[in-house]
């Protein structure tokens, strides 16, 4: 709870914690409290939605030849792109991380030091995601977006953010994104709990359709979408 009140609670340090699942706290009941923090339906769901993501990356690793080059244009820390890494043979997968927030990004490169991931494997940058400058390495196979669309409540916003993105691939490469279809403590959290400028945090729920649809405005051609096991969140994956 301390980690959301002081970093946000839709930021990527907070988001890190969640992916950890570790309760923390004093005297047994600061334990108790932060396990059920921790196992409130959104967090169940997050973890999930990683679990999916990962599994969908790792696909479109494999249906490509050589060098993967990955884009997180907003991953925070970037724990679960190291887990990508960790899982694909060495040298198989090069990722840059990008976020605004410089604390989530420090904390990321030095857990990918303490794991023995130098900057050639992974690479942290500040960027802002809705503005993205190609990266100076060459041009991305594979783009991520995820837990960013969700915190967007202009639609306007999102499509021209993907029409940015797919801009930024390399020819034949992939955007992969992530939207909230429900969530039923969203007024709950819309009257608590702060995000990462110290307002209420604010969430849209749109449809799969819906978030096909920004990528076929922007023109990608094949586009498909998998739900998580908890049902809160889909992946979408968008080639052409």
């Amino acid at each position: 709870m301390r980690i959301g009140y002081r970093y946000g609670f839709d930021s990527g340090t907070m988001l890190d914690y969640v992916y950890v699942d570790k309760a923390h706290g004093w005297a047994g009941i600061g334990f108790v409290i932060d396990r059920v923090f921790l196992n409130a339906v959104g967090w169940r769901a997050i973890r999930a939605r990683r679990a999916l993501l990962l599994a969908t990356l790792d696909e479109e690793i494999v249906r490509r030849r050589g060098q993967v080059f990955v884009l997180d244009v907003a991953g925070g820390p970037g724990r679960y792109l190291q887990q990508l890494i960790a899982g694909q043979p060495e040298g198989r997968v090069r990722v840059e991380c990008r976020d605004l927030a410089e604390a989530g990004l420090r904390q990321g490169e030095l857990l990918a030091r303490a794991r023995g991931l130098g900057p050639e494997s992974i690479a942290y940058e500040v960027g802002d995601a809705l503005d993205p400058k190609a990266p100076t390495s060459g041009a991305p196979d594979v783009i991520v977006v995820s837990g960013l669309y969700e915190l967007l409540l202009d639609g306007a916003e999102i499509e021209k953010s993907v029409e940015r993105l797919r801009g930024l691939l390399a020819p034949g490469g992939t955007l992969v994104f992530t939207t909230q279809t429900r969530h039923p403590q969203l007024d709950f959290i819309a009257h608590v709990l702060p995000n990462r400028e110290g307002q209420l945090w604010e969430m849209r729920c749109r449809s799969v359709e819906e978030a096909e649809g920004w990528a076929r405005a922007a023109g990608f051609e094949e586009v498909e979408s998998s739900m998580e096991v908890v049902g809160l969140f889909a992946v979408s994956v968008a080639r052409g």
